[in-house]
């Protein structure tokens, strides 16, 4: 189903750059659109999970790390992935003071999950295990492909709209401008474009946020780690802790457990994500089913160690 989703996606994209080709130049325009689209489709496929760990500054983590924190992830997202009879992802660290998490890569043979330092300073090690058990379980559920291909997507929809708002005008088959009217268009796909990124974002994100807390509570074992992980994610992203990156690149904001870009998380039209209080009351649920109690989300900032070293946080590979 999430290999269907993705076709469409692709597919959906090709047909919307060659509409808009044909409004900024035409016939030509639509030829040109169309090889050019396609290109990105293939490059997409094989490359876009390659370029959100770069937009992020992902650095690949192991067990031999010097910092016990980040170790103590690695070791633990390894155990977790064996557990869930997933093949072992790479591991990777962002640098940013905002807890947030996310995974990306075509196939779980593909797979890496990324944390930000913020995420391991500021939670606890069995909220850090329920966040990437979390994140696990989008592998498992071969959601990475989806949600990487999209981010990628969204972006081009966005640079297309841009495109389209400075460079419109259409010609007609003999050349000529169309004046009034390819500008009409242009300007058309500048206000659609944006809203059609979006809505793609939104048809993959909420549905798909909720079975990865239930996949993600089984492979973690404790749905209340996770719930109090949430809440403190949510608290600290809305409470001034700001995702420099997410913000320069909004298209991505989907791929993260928690939106990292504003504090607006109801159930509406416009959310990308679940709101953050029916996730934990279905996680809270779990956890009454499994016999756990839940213990108090810490209203004051915890008392954290900073990660030492800035980007430089270990090697690739």
């Amino acid at each position: 189903m999430n290999h269907f989703k993705t076709y469409m996606l692709l597919a959906g994209l090709t047909a919307l750059f060659m509409g808009a080709g044909y409004l900024i130049g035409g016939p030509t325009g639509m030829l040109i659109a169309l090889a050019f689209a396609l290109a990105l489709n293939a490059f997409s496929y094989w490359n876009a999970d390659k370029i959100v760990l770069r937009t992020y500054g992902a650095q690949e983590v192991d067990e031999s790390h010097p910092e016990p924190l980040i170790r103590n992830y690695v070791v633990d997202v390894v155990e977790m992935a064996v557990k869930a009879g997933l093949p072992r992802p790479r591991v990777t660290v962002i640098h940013s003071d905002q807890p947030n998490a996310f995974a990306t890569g075509r196939d779980p043979a593909h797979a890496a999950v990324a944390a930000t330092t913020g995420l391991l300073q500021l939670l606890t090690r069995d909220e850090i295990r329920g966040v990437m058990a979390h994140e696990l379980a989008h592998v498992k559920n071969r959601d990475t492909l989806t949600m990487t291909v999209t981010a990628t997507i969204a972006g081009a929809i966005s640079a297309l709209a841009n495109f389209a708002f400075f460079f419109g005008g259409s010609r007609d088959e003999d050349g000529n401008s169309n004046g009034i009217g390819g500008m009409i268009g242009a300007i058309a796909i500048a206000i659609l474009a944006p809203i059609a990124a979006m809505l793609v974002q939104m048809a993959i994100s909420r549905a798909r946020e909720y079975e990865a807390d239930r996949i993600g509570a089984q492979i973690g074992g404790d749905p209340e780690a996770l719930a109090r992980a949430l809440e403190k994610i949510e608290a600290y992203a809305r409470g001034g802790y700001v995702n420099y990156d997410a913000e320069r690149n909004p298209a991505t904001a989907h791929m993260f457990i928690i939106n990292p870009l504003n504090g607006k998380g109801a159930d509406n039209l416009f959310s990308t994500h679940p709101a953050t209080h029916n996730r934990v009351e279905a996680l809270m649920r779990l956890g009454v089913g499994q016999g756990t109690q839940r213990a108090a989300v810490p209203v004051s900032e915890p008392a954290v160690r900073p990660i030492s070293g800035g980007r430089d946080l270990g090697p690739w590979g």
